[in-house]
């Protein structure tokens, strides 16, 4: 089999290994496939993986020899996933491998926000502290979370990692689902959608973007939130209107902001969050840890090798 990896820089830039891939066949690498190299690019594979390259209609029809194509990622909105089911390409994605890295990095954003640690550090490297007449100097408000109210919008395993990270420091949990668990198998209170914006100290995203939730943090849902509350998003970009969002930092209806993600990536500078008051922004790197890495390429050659064998495995289909 004829393999074409098409972005493999999104996913390394050294110290990971592929030969879990290359072993099932003839293996070809790019660094990176812009929208106009892809049929280019994939020529003859039989097999593509790829982390965000986009497969519009056009690419699918005319890469004759393609019949799989895996992904670096659980995410596969940057294919055509109903053109590939008619012309019989196999989509599989990677479910569930960075689940403990994106909670890990939720709470990295949160705490950054509440504690501050990278100000202080900034600070006493700039001889902040070699100047303090104490031992101690507040430069930054800082705050526990114990007690707050951290909301969860998706409650799928993220949104549950996070939500047990929130209990051991102490928050009450709400969550909003679009499936309520049967009750009594978690220890939180499912509330609406209206009601998680209007009681969270701390609110969290973590659904899928689709059609329901895309622009979810808009301005009437941010209308409804306290003063003193921040919004972290490590999920989607999409799920938020960034203009809104900016015009609440920048007049203070909101504390803050903590983000991974966002609408159009790589960020672009006439994003309306680029300097943004009290936005903390992460370049897509919560799914990132080497660790985490080397779990995603382990799991899609197991896709691949699935496939080759004639059981396919975590198929993608149309919702």
């Amino acid at each position: 089999m004829k393999i074409a990896i098409l972005d493999k820089q999104t996913v390394s830039t050294g110290g990971i290994s592929f030969d879990e891939i290359s072993a099932l066949g003839e293996t070809i690498f790019y660094d990176y496939t812009p929208y106009d190299k892809m049929v280019q690019n994939i020529g003859d594979a039989e097999a593509v993986i790829c982390n965000k390259s986009l497969f519009t209609a056009d690419v699918l029809r005319a890469c004759k020899n393609l019949k799989y194509i895996g992904l670096f990622a659980t995410g596969y909105n940057n294919i055509d996933i109903k053109t590939a089911t008619e012309l019989g390409i196999t989509v599989c994605n990677v479910p569930d491998y960075s689940t403990k890295a994106v909670a890990q990095h939720t709470f990295a954003l949160i705490l950054e926000i509440f504690s501050r640690v990278g100000d202080f550090s900034r600070s006493v490297a700039e001889g902040g502290w070699i100047k303090s007449p104490t031992f101690s100097y507040f430069a930054y408000p800082t705050y526990e979370l114990d007690g707050l109210t951290l909301g969860i919008i998706g409650f799928g395993n993220i949104g549950r990692a996070a939500a047990k990270i929130g209990e051991a420091f102490g928050m009450k949990v709400i969550v909003h689902t679009r499936t309520v668990p049967e009750k009594g198998l978690f220890p939180y209170e499912f509330v609406g959608l209206k009601e998680v914006f209007s009681r969270a100290d701390v609110l969290s995203l973590h659904c899928p973007l689709n059609d329901a939730t895309k622009g979810i943090v808009n301005e009437d849902n941010l209308s409804l939130m306290k003063k003193s509350a921040v919004i972290i998003n490590t999920s989607r970009g999409g799920l938020v209107d960034e203009k809104a969002l900016a015009e609440a930092l920048n007049s203070e209806r909101i504390a803050g902001a903590g983000l991974d993600v966002l609408s159009k990536e790589p960020m672009q500078e006439t994003n309306p969050l680029y300097r943004a008051k009290n936005c903390i922004i992460t370049p897509h790197i919560a799914w990132a840890p080497l660790e985490t890495r080397k779990r995603l390429v382990s799991l899609a050659a197991k896709n691949l090798k699935a496939f080759i064998e004639g059981n396919p495995i975590n198929v993608v289909t149309e919702p």
